[in-house]
């Protein structure tokens, strides 16, 4: 007994002193550099490195920084230094880590703000988002189809669901584009590294949903300043840039899926065990998300129900990430911040916000609000009944408080799709969906501050597999002069259709042009067939019109219920008046101006927006089938 006890202290002894002559070293630190005079002093640094948990203590003697805390996580990979900032100044900082009586120094860089929080200015109502796909949009000089040390990716133009090669630079030289076609606001689709390697069956994450590096732009897009040199020159045209987050989830290759911060890090972890480390899901316990929102807000909601919409992973290649642990999104709040600050960004769109923990992502909303008062960002709220959107916008009632200022109006476009193949009748159909879904906007604290769209990147493009442009400029005419945000998509403005019947990538194709070798180039009036310059034309006078206009961005809304199939809301202001009339018949209509003398007043005339014509306001107005005015007076 002696002798075993005596052999299990020897080789506890050397299993200690091999710990200790273990070499420790720091592999990276996120965030990769910091800020000084934030309205938060304190910054957490996440440290990654074989054994950094055994630090044992972390000291600087840098002018105003203070070491709060360290915090050593369940993995020894991983090690957390809070650090407060409050009277420090720019310049770089040495830390000195002491691990087994040994002192491991590394620089961090602290950085002066370009200006205080309250004037980086967010989008607004007076803005159209123009919503595009990096991979899918154009590709820049230079681009290189084969990026080294990236896992197995090829490019493949006539795979819908692989890589095609668009980039940051693409959509860089193509920024006078935008400003013609008359859109002031970009929201490009994720941006950041998704390091995760073609599949069997094809599929790749060129739409950059599964993030695998928080602090560093995929190098097949582009490098972080090619990302601040794109977001500089659309400031220069007077152009906004939303960047597109995911809390939710993270990309199966992030460091944190295999070798987790804490146990806690990810939700529902224990399948990774059983599955071998790999995100192959048969013969597991893996749970995947019911996709369902509504348990979030059910007041009588099972708790299996909730736990599938908030816990359950969003497919099996992205780790469902836990915002309740503290440190998590401590890392979380601080990325969204030194994005703002290093690339100067406008807006955030938050992806699948209510599949999220909502009071973490309320706690992440009121940070940001703080420190960027005038900021914006817009939370994918996918229901589409308006109490459930309303309940998430700030300063409802209906909910706990969400800090959220923009919202996504999942019932405008829902309707809008019912109705646009339907006759608008004197009760349920067609233009009455529209108007039926407006007059709950009594449930939304600030309705100005809501975005409407007809399509976007996860839904069939509006105009499906067919061409009818009378149906799109009615859409689109609505979408642009409703008290809403607007947000259009890529290639609307050319025609560009599809379904998601067979693949994603149906409704993601190249944009015609964007890519050498290209048969045509759809950015230019001659590369442009005749069908689509017409709308090009058409929808450019209405955005052009819209931008600046106090009639669209501050007037009052008025509704009428579809009469005799037609459809008519005023907005107005300072004594001004804007007509959208629409004919939501494919027959042709009469629309009686005494009906709406209460708009009308005493005006005689007006004049259609779209084509400068001239309308007598004494008389009866005619409607083609399916017909659409803008007028103005």
């Amino acid at each position: 007994m002696k002798r075993l006890l005596l052999l299990t202290a020897i080789v506890a002894q050397t299993l200690t002193m091999s710990a200790a002559k273990q070499k420790v070293a720091i592999d990276r630190i996120e965030p990769t550099d910091w800020f000084v005079g934030m309205k938060n002093p304190q910054v957490q640094l996440m440290v990654y490195g074989k054994g950094i948990r055994d630090v044992q203590d972390v000291t600087t003697d840098y002018p105003g920084v203070v070491i709060d805390s360290l915090v050593r996580l369940d993995s020894p990979n991983y090690l957390l230094i809070y650090m407060n900032l409050r009277d420090a100044q720019p310049g770089e900082m040495t830390l000195k880590l002491t691990v087994n009586g040994k002192k491991l120094t590394t620089k961090y860089q602290l950085k002066q703000r370009e200006m205080s929080g309250d004037k980086r200015m967010g989008f607004t109502n007076a803005d159209v988002l123009y919503m595009l796909m990096p991979d899918r949009f154009a590709q820049g000089a230079g681009h290189n189809p084969q990026v080294k040390g990236m896992r197995a990716y090829k490019e493949d133009r006539s795979e819908p669901s692989l890589r095609h090669g668009g980039d940051l630079n693409g959509i860089r030289e193509h920024i006078d584009y935008f400003c013609d076609l008359g859109v002031t606001a970009l929201w490009l689709t994720p941006v950041l590294e998704n390091d995760s390697p073609d599949d069997a069956k094809g599929y790749s994450t060129y739409h950059g949903y599964a993030t695998t590096n928080y602090y560093r732009v995929d190098p097949r897009f582009g490098t972080n300043d090619d990302y601040r040199r794109l977001v500089d020159a659309a400031h220069d045209k007077g152009l906004k840039v939303v960047m597109d987050m995911i809390f939710n989830h993270s990309g199966f290759e992030h460091p944190w899926t295999l070798d987790m911060p804490s146990k806690d890090w990810l939700n529902l972890p224990e399948w990774l065990k059983e599955s071998g480390g790999t995100s192959n899901p048969d013969g597991t316990a893996f749970q995947q998300t019911s996709y369902k929102l509504t348990p979030v807000l059910d007041p009588y909601a099972s708790k299996v129900d909730l736990q599938e919409t908030t816990e359950g992973w969003f497919v099996p290649t992205m780790p469902d990430l836990n915002q309740r642990n503290p440190h998590l999104m401590r890392y979380l709040i601080q990325n969204s911040k030194w994005w703002i600050e290093t690339v100067g960004i406008d807006g955030i769109r938050m992806d699948t916000y209510p599949y999220a923990y909502a009071e973490a992502m309320a706690q992440w909303m009121k940070e940001i609000n703080e420190e960027y008062p005038n900021f914006n960002t817009v939370g994918e709220t996918w229901v589409t009944e308006p109490a459930y959107t309303a309940s998430w916008q700030d300063g409802s009632p209906l909910a706990p408080r969400s800090y959220l200022k923009t919202v996504m109006d999942f019932s405008f476009f829902d309707k809008l799709n019912q109705a646009k193949g339907e006759e608008t009748d004197a009760w349920w159909n067609g233009l009455n969906r529209i108007y039926n879904s407006f007059v709950y906007d009594y449930l939304y604290p600030n309705p100005s501050s809501v975005m409407a769209f007809i399509e976007n990147h996860d839904t069939d493009r509006f105009l499906g597999e067919g061409h009818d442009t009378l149906a799109l400029k009615q859409a689109l005419a609505l979408l642009l002069t409703v008290n809403r945000i607007p947000q259009l998509y890529y290639g609307t403005e050319v025609l560009m259709n599809g379904t998601k019947a067979v693949t994603d990538g149906n409704v993601r194709k190249d944009f015609p042009g964007g890519f050498p070798g290209d048969s045509r180039n759809a950015f230019t009036k001659e590369g442009r067939t005749r069908m689509e310059n017409a709308m090009f034309n058409w929808l450019s006078r209405l955005l052009h019109w819209r931008q600046n206009n106090p009639v669209i961005i501050k007037g009052k809304q008025t509704q009428f219920i579809p009469y005799d199939g037609v459809y008519v809301i005023a907005r107005q202001y300072e004594g001004k008046t804007a007509l959208t009339i629409l004919n939501g018949t494919s027959k042709p209509a009469t629309m009686k101006v005494k009906r709406y003398q209460e708009v009308i007043g005493t005006a005689s005339r007006a004049r259609d927006v779209l084509t400068g014509r001239y309308y007598n306001l004494d008389s009866n107005v005619e409607l083609k089938p399916r017909q659409s005015l803008v007028l103005e007076f």
